[in-house]
This record gives structure tokens, sequence and C-alpha cells, in this order.
């Protein structure tokens, strides 16, 4: 198992954490090999439907046998048995859309990374206090890089990532980024509902390079 510290540092690196979710495990694991194709070394995938912890599973062993080096994260675990049943199905990471108390201490005692979401200065600091070290702002499109950047200096240890309303445009990201978070969560924006329904993996393949040198870029 790679260490916390370790999967944190791909995923700043990265600069950008790919989420998605499809009810086929065919669709998932598609999806899944045009981003490592893409360059991608840490994605979310979500567990948003009955189907997620099956497809989850079988995305474990493609990776386990044939993507060296992807950590491949769960997100929108609600639940201490969710978290429980996800890190015994082979989980790199746990991300949370709340921050749950009775969660951090299970996931942090495994020694897995703990990544909660939290909108409001109350959320960040409960999240803090119970361990995390980089936190999702979430819903980032309501939010906005303003309210990064006007709490950002209250929390000097955390770090932050976005998800919500990250576009793949230049001006979108270097706002993030300027605003001093460490990596942006992306969606539906990267991963269309048109690749999904489509199966247009090359394009998501050229788009996620893409995103990738924009982020790259606007990080430096």
């Amino acid at each position: 198992m790679v260490g916390k510290e370790e999967i944190k540092k791909v995923i700043i690196d990265q600069g950008m954490l790919p989420l998605y979710y499809h009810s086929s495990a065919e669709v998932s694991i598609a999806v899944l090999e045009a981003l490592y194709k893409a360059g991608v070394k840490a994605i979310e995938y979500t567990n948003r439907g009955e189907h997620a912890i099956a497809n989850f599973k079988a995305m474990r062993k493609l990776v386990t046998e044939k993507m060296p080096g992807m950590q491949l994260g769960i997100g929108t675990i609600k639940t201490t048995a969710d978290a429980q049943a996800f890190m015994d199905a082979g989980a790199d990471f746990i991300i949370c859309p709340v921050v749950n108390p009775e969660i951090a201490k299970l996931v942090q005692s495994k020694g897995f990374l703990w990544i909660p979401g939290c909108m409001t200065p109350t959320e960040i600091d409960e999240a803090e206090r119970n361990g995390a070290s980089l936190v999702k702002i979430f819903p980032g499109n309501i939010l906005g890089p303003g309210f990064v950047s006007a709490i950002r200096e209250l929390f000097p240890n955390l770090l932050f990532m976005p998800t919500g309303g990250v576009e793949v445009d230049e001006n979108n990201l270097q706002g993030w980024f300027k605003a001093g978070v460490v990596a942006v969560g992306m969606g539906s924006k990267l991963i269309t509902k048109g690749v999904l329904e489509n199966q247009q993996y090359e394009d998501l393949e050229k788009l996620t390079v893409k995103a990738l040198e924009l982020v790259k870029s606007c990080k430096n």
C-alpha cells in the first residue's frame, strides 16, 4: 500500500483529480484507461450508484495488473460502512462530501488519506481538528476562487482542492490556482455526458492531455 503522504503528493503534482461514476463497469473501465493513457496517475471514482462497489473492484483489478503508478480513490463516502467496504475493495484514498468524524477516525486509523468536503470556515476547522491535511472545497461553483483567497490565511496548515465548476479553461484554472489551491477536482466538464453516452474515449484522452498541460502552466 502506498503511503498517504505519497498519494497526496501525486494528487498535488498532478494538480487535477478527475472524478466520475457510470453504472456500467465497461464504461467505467474505458474512461479509466483513457485517463491513464493521457498521463493521469490519480482518480476519484464516485460512490453514486448501486453498481459502484462492483465496478470499483473491476477497476481495482485492472489497475493492479496493468496500470503501475495509478492511485484509485473513492469519493462520495458518507458512512463508515461504505468507507470500510471500499477500503476492503482496494481504495487508495477516501474522499467525502462532508466532514464526518467517525469516518475520519476509521479511515485514518487504517493509514489511509482522508479528504473531506467543506463549504464553510467552521467545517474547514472541524476537518482540520479531525486530522485532514487536504480539504475539498465543495461546491466550488457556488463558492468561487474568492472564497479560497478569503479563508486561506485562516488555515495556514491546510491544502485546498475545489470540486464543482472547474473547467478545462485557462482563465478558470488561473483563478483557482491564483487563489491558492494545490489541485482541482474535475468532473463533468472533463468527463462529459457526450464522452459517457457516445463512448468518445479518444476525445477524452485528448482533452485530458490539454487539461493537464493547462493545469501545469497555471500552477507555474
